[in-house]
Parts: C-alpha cells; structure tokens; sequence
C-alpha cells in the first residue's frame, strides 16, 4: 500500500510471565472503563504492579496522578494533545502506553521530542475480524431493513432479494494481523478475495488499489491511519467501485471520504455501507446521547439510510481482546522500566 510506515515507536511486546521482567515503580492507567479496570485489578498482581487506576481520560485536572510514575496508559478514546504530552514530560513521565493499536489519537513523533515514548497494544485480531464478516453479511443481506420492519411487525419478505458471499469478489485492503485473519475467514465462504497492501503477505490475490476498487463487491478496509492513508478512499477512488458495492469499514473513520461516501450512496452508485468507526465520532461514540443533540449531521444523514449501518466503535471489544489489551499494556510498561536506566 502506498503509505509510509507508523512512526518508530516501542513496539508492543508479547505476552508471557513477568518473573523474566523487572518490577516497575507504579503504573498511570487513565480512561479506564469498570471492564477494564475490573480487568486490571485481577492482573496486575501477577505482574507485581499496584497500578493508579483513573476513570477519566488524562488531563490537566487529573495530571498528578501520573507524578512519580515513569509510565502510564490511555484509551484511545479521547486525543492527547501536544500540550498534554509536554505536560506529562515534566511530570516525569518517559512512557505511554495506549491501549489500542492505532496511534491517530496523539502524536508519536512530537512525544519522542519532548522525551515521552509510545507503544501500542496487540491484541486478538479475532474479535475485528469476526466483527468485519457478520457486517459484510448483515450488508448483503439487508438486515437493517429487514430488522426495522419486523420490530414494525411487518413480517413480508422484502423487495431486494440478499446475495451469497460465495457469488461475490472481496477486496481487503490492508493485510496485516486483522486483515489477514479476515481473509483467513472469507476463505470458508468461497467467495473470490483480492487484496491490496504495501508488500503481498498473505495468499490472497494481490492487485493494485485501483484494480481492487473495479472489481469488488464488497471492499472492506483494514490499513492504519497515516497522513498517506487519510480518505484512501476519496470521492474519485469511491468513483471507481463498481456499481452497487459495499464498503466495510472496521478500520479508521477518516480512511474515508464520508461526505463522498454519502453522496455516492444517496445517488444510488453503490449498494450499502457498514460502518463501526466515523470521522467526527469523538464525542459522539461512547457516550450516551438519547436525549442530547447529535452535531454530526453527516452521522445522522447516514443512520436515515436503510442501507446503512453504524455502530459506534466496538468491534474490538470481546472478552479475549479485552484481556489481550491490560497485560500487553501492563508488559509494555515493564519491559520500558527494565531496559531504562532510572534518572
């Protein structure tokens, strides 16, 4: 795929025991949810770690918790500005460990420059992959439509008959750990599978975006967020899907052109979309908002479409990648306090 490589950063370490580890001071863990902090509470014993544990996300309010630990861990939930990093740098703090795998919610190369490193989390590719294919097929089979009439009790078949993956041809774009686990998947459906990336590492078929775009029935996209791959799909790529595709995005929400998106899918050029992740869902997604404004109106054009489906960034989120994301993190910041010499 044409997009440089994420920034060095400490790379996310696999899980094993801690008894080969030296043990860490303290550890910062700020937006942690009570699923992620039940989880934290269980493990970190194991690792020999008493961890601070913060609900809210990291902020001047709340900065001081991090005082006197070299190391914390954020969500990827909420940006960490520029200014915060500085501020955690004079805090004393040398590492950050976000629980994600993505690193578009702060910047990597600005922390290096202030003294702060980041690593990210690997975690089950499992649980994205599994969340990728039952989108592809709730897409190609109208289940939005087909679920909002029978809570309507309107129990008639409806006038678009669904497809059958083994009929359609699959562009995955981005083959690394989620992405090829995907491909793993498509496999037992017997569907053609084509795939684009910046090196061929996986069996599938590898053809060049443009190519890919041509000939899907479904593409669904899986590379990382980079200044090279913001709206990888713009309006002139989503020009060159075939007629009546559907777009898979588990990835990133700004690896689309959403407006582009809307317009291509209100002139009927293509056949659906399934969305987990949105540009502009900061604020919106993990949030309770039944009774409050939504400022997206692009969200709310999309959610009115009856070919469209949103969901507000869960895909990752099982019980395995749950686990996967605390001891990777609580490993990150352990192998950081042994191979740095403290000041």
């Amino acid at each position: 795929m044409s997009h440089s490589a994420p920034p060095r950063t400490a790379e996310a370490a696999p899980a094993y025991a801690s008894s080969a580890l030296a043990p860490a001071r303290g550890i910062t863990f700020y937006g942690c949810g009570r699923d992620e902090a039940d989880q934290l509470r269980a493990m970190a014993p194991r690792f020999g770690v008493l961890p601070t544990i913060i609900e809210a996300a990291v902020s001047e309010a709340n900065i001081e918790s991090a005082i006197g630990n070299r190391c914390i861990s954020i969500g990827h939930k909420t940006r960490l500005t520029n200014a915060m990093l500085r501020a955690l740098s004079t805090a004393g703090v040398g590492y950050i460990s976000t629980r994600s795998i993505g690193y578009d919610h702060l910047d990597v190369n600005y922390a290096a420059s202030v003294g702060v490193a980041v690593g990210n989390v690997a975690y089950s590719p499992d649980s994205v992959a599994d969340y990728t294919l039952m989108l592809m097929l709730m897409a190609v089979r109208h289940a939005k439509s087909v679920l909002r009439r029978t809570d309507a009790h309107d129990y008639r078949l409806g006038e678009i008959r669904g497809r059958e993956l083994r009929d359609l041809t699959v562009g995955v774009v981005g083959t690394g750990r989620i992405g090829g686990a995907v491909i793993d998947r498509l496999g037992g459906f017997g569907c053609r599978v084509l795939a684009h990336d910046r090196r061929a590492n996986t069996s599938a078929d590898h053809v060049p975006l443009s190519e890919l775009l041509r000939r899907s029935d479904i593409v669904t996209l899986h590379t990382p967020l980079t200044a090279d791959t913001h709206h990888l799909l713009d309006r002139r790529r989503i020009d060159e899907m075939k007629q009546g595709a559907f777009v898979v995005n588990t990835g990133r929400g700004p690896l689309l052109d959403t407006e582009a998106l809307l317009a291509a899918l209100e002139r009927g050029s293509l056949g659906g979309a399934a969305l987990d992740v949105l540009e502009g869902e900061e604020g919106i997604f993990y949030t309770d908002r039944r009774n409050a404004p939504i400022e997206n109106s692009t969200l709310l054009q999309l959610q009115r479409l009856p070919n469209v489906l949103i969901s507000p960034h869960s895909a990752f989120f099982t019980d395995r990648a749950l686990s996967d994301t605390i001891e990777n993190s609580l490993i990150n910041c352990l192998r950081f306090e042994s191979e740095t010499p403290h000041g």
